[in-house]
């Protein structure tokens, strides 16, 4: 696995990387800052007067939850979250007409066992790919406050060309959006929701960690095998996360190698046009619908207010 810091590589060769295993980190830009600004101001207005930081000292998992509940959408559907997003593919060399994106995702993981299901999911190793993301996504990821390595998010390089055996077969996004994606606030004490999981132990080290400055971000591709890091530094991890597809990869299915992935559904519907705010044409997301049986539900994230 290659590491690319502030790369100069044009998009297309930036994308070429990413699907063969690399990882792009950039430090800070302007709008990468003004987005983490923007979510880290609505985190303290949420949880006034608490400190977000050490909310598993002053408040109840319940009311935590609650306030999440709120916060969370808040963030997803602000026009401001999609204009910085704009802003952000600008700088980094992406062509607006041809990049489309799904609503960022303002995420949580607190300390020991306080919340770590439910609406602050705590990820074990995974692909995206194995929840129906395209071969072709690329994730981006930043920290909205000081991160450390014992809150951080890591990578397991071993299984960029090696096969997990894991459930993805069981997992349509489709009816996950249709019976799971609005019930994650009541999910407290555990997480019953059916989701793809490794069937064999999984050699995790050696594991990459990324300790980025606040607004650095990370670019990777859907199908590298990454977790949640148990969070043992005693204070709570905001982060950002959003995922692009380029609509001539989309169209030509260039991406990454599926070494495993057997889900059904695609969330190809999701991403939003960098111009217009319009969906990817619907020939080209039929495309990744091969072979399921299921019929399209929209993940309620996804919707664009207004339209």
């Amino acid at each position: 696995m290659n590491l690319y810091s502030d790369s100069k590589l044009n998009d297309d060769g930036r994308r070429h990387a990413l699907y063969e295993g690399s990882v792009f980190v950039y430090s800070p830009s302007p709008a990468a800052l003004q987005l983490c600004a923007f979510a880290g101001e609505l985190v303290r207005e949420a949880f006034h007067p608490h400190d977000p930081l050490r909310l598993h000292e002053s408040l109840t998992v319940e009311k935590c939850v609650a306030i999440l509940a709120e916060l969370k959408p808040r963030f997803i559907h602000h026009p401001k979250s999609k204009e910085h997003i704009q802003a952000m593919l600008v700088e980094r060399g992406c062509s607006l007409e041809d990049t489309y994106f799904d609503v960022p995702r303002l995420r949580t993981a607190f300390p020991g066992d306080y919340l770590s299901s439910g609406i602050a999911y705590a990820f074990h190793p995974h692909r995206d790919t194995w929840y129906s993301a395209p071969l072709c996504q690329i994730n981006w990821w930043m920290p909205v406050c000081e991160i450390y390595p014992e809150n951080c998010m890591a990578f397991h390089p071993r299984y960029w060309n090696e096969p997990v055996r894991n459930s993805s077969n069981i997992y349509n996004y489709y009816e996950w959006n249709r019976a799971n994606r609005q019930s994650a606030a009541q999910h407290i004490k555990s997480d019953t929701r059916v989701q793809p999981h490794a069937l064999d132990a999984l050699e995790l080290e050696p594991q990459i960690k990324v300790v980025a400055d606040v607004g650095g971000v990370m670019l990777f591709s859907a199908a590298q095998l990454h977790s949640t890091v148990p969070n043992t530094r005693g204070l709570t991890r905001f982060s950002i996360d959003f995922r692009t597809v380029h609509l001539a990869d989309v169209w030509n299915k260039r991406g990454a190698p599926n070494l495993d992935s057997a889900c059904t559904g695609t969330t190809m519907r999701d991403y939003l046009r960098g111009t217009d705010l319009s969906h990817v044409p619907e020939e080209a997301a039929a495309l990744y619908d091969l072979g399921n049986t299921v019929e399209y539900v929209a993940s309620p994230a996804a919707a664009v207010p207004g339209r």
